[in-house]
């Protein structure tokens, strides 16, 4: 009767562990992934002490959405527990992505100071109060952050991607304060159990993908597929009438397709290179779009279209899934409520920018995109070389991207930065074997998964901003 009690409980206990797992996606028979980790008991943070800081660094021009960036601020933010440990959290601002009525309103700098502003209220704010994890944090400080930001660029439709963007760097050291509160030393141990399952796999390459802004030459793009990357964000939505914009679009995807479109690739299921389309916004129509989309097909290049990224306006709610080709929010999807609804919408994929929208937004999105089956890959925003590696740990564990074997991540700054070795410099891991792209790619091995790509490790140059 004990044998048999005692068996049964073992049966229940294996059904327990086995549905636990099963929810994880560990028996998912594509997943490389790592063993489950205990739910930690988190600490009660509370912040005694805050700063930020901003370094500009200037840009080789970048054009999108109609305008350019020349210039880009790093903010920098530290905070300080009550238990005197201090950590430095870095974020890049991008105005013109967040909000381009913002960038059209003021001079560049005015609108990179606007955005530090709301980063400073923030740190103001979360003074002298206590969190349990950054998530809940971002949480209770969004609304009145937006709320502020509305009144200081006196838009009171700010998009909310503006404050989170704000945010990253203050996201940005909460987490780094909960780790070492806490005693993790990986960044899976981080990662709270309501969100692993969406960031469980993991990659051994993640491809880097440079982006071309408009007005690329199409020589210029054939150098890059001759380096060996083989996924390439081409930025469409050329300046100009909507007639013109299309034309100009048209002639590009016609002139890359004739430089680089029977270019082949181990990384992809037809063995082709794929293309990658981010419009911006600046379609207003549907027709726009399928007027694209019907000269692909015109000239055998539809079949290697990946995704096309933000065709429309935020506001233009048209319904997307019907154009045969995969659609991805970025922008847009500032939260996990606005994700779930451009998923409505019939997009099916998401590009999420833990260094664009913050670390914590990033794992409710994912894991909401892990429940819906909707891929995502991670984009950038012209960031710096240490968010670059925050950007990749995410990037590395999502579930792979349909008709590709490895991860997905732009990175662009080596093409924008006038000072990109200077950065380097600044990475506290710079040698690392997964830092530089070798034949289009990043080598995420062993190392890099043990030591987090090097997020966890001080950088002294901007914790030495903190040591007067």
């Amino acid at each position: 009767m004990v044998s048999q009690q005692s068996d049964h409980l073992s049966r229940r206990e294996f059904a327990r562990r086995a549905g636990l797992l099963a929810a994880a996606g560990i028996f998912a028979p594509e997943n490389h992934i790592l063993n489950p980790l205990p739910k930690p008991t988190v600490k009660k943070i509370t912040i005694k002490n805050v700063s930020s800081n901003f370094e500009r660094e200037p840009l080789n021009p970048y054009r999108f959405k109609g305008s350019a960036i020349t210039d880009s601020w790093q903010a920098i933010a530290m905070l300080e527990s009550d238990s005197g440990i201090k950590k430095v959290g870095l974020g890049t601002q991008g105005v013109l992505w967040s909000d381009s009525k913002v960038f059209a309103a003021h001079s560049e700098s005015a609108g990179n100071a606007l955005m530090y502003a709301m980063s400073e209220r923030a740190l103001q704010m979360i003074k002298g109060t206590s969190f349990h994890d950054p998530v809940q944090l971002l949480n209770d400080i969004l609304p009145e952050v937006l709320a502020y930001g509305k009144k200081i660029t006196g838009n009171p439709d700010l998009r909310k991607t503006f404050a989170l963007n704000a945010l990253v760097c203050v996201d940005n050291a909460a987490w780094l304060l909960y780790a070492q509160e806490n005693g993790m030393k990986q960044f899976d141990e981080m990662v709270p159990a309501a969100y692993r399952p969406g960031l469980s796999y993991r990659h051994e390459k993640v491809a880097s993908i440079p982006s071309f802004a408009v007005g690329t030459t199409p020589e210029r793009v054939k150098e890059a597929a001759d380096e060996g990357y083989f996924i390439l964000k081409l930025k469409t939505g050329a300046a100009g009438t909507q007639q013109e914009m299309i034309e100009k679009d048209i002639a590009f995807l016609t002139a890359v397709h004739k430089a680089i479109g029977h270019y082949e690739t181990p990384y992809t299921q037809n063995g082709k290179i794929p293309y990658y389309f981010d419009v911006n916004g600046r379609y207003e129509k549907k027709e726009t779009l399928m007027r694209f989309l019907d000269h692909a097909r015109k000239i055998g290049a539809f079949e290697q279209i990946a995704v096309i990224e933000e065709p429309f306006e935020e506001s233009n709610e048209t319904y997307v899934g019907d154009l045969g080709v995969r659609v991805a929010a970025d922008e847009s999807a500032h939260t996990v409520e606005d994700a779930a609804h451009r998923i409505e919408l019939g997009y099916s994929a998401i590009a999420v920018k833990a260094i664009a929208k913050t670390m914590s937004m990033t794992m409710k999105i994912t894991q909401l995109a892990y429940e819906k089956k909707v891929p995502c890959f991670c984009a950038d925003l012209t960031v710096n070389p240490i968010l670059v590696d925050w950007n990749k740990n995410v990037a590395a564990r999502l579930q792979p991207f349909p008709g590709m074997s490895i991860g997905l991540q732009e990175t662009n700054g080596h093409q924008y930065y006038k000072n990109w070795d200077k950065l380097m410099t600044f990475h506290p891991k710079a040698d690392g074997s997964w830092t530089k792209t070798r034949k289009g790619v990043y080598l995420t091995d062993k190392s890099f998964y043990a030591e987090s790509g090097g997020i966890l490790a001080p950088s002294a140059h901007y914790e030495g901003m903190f040591n007067g």
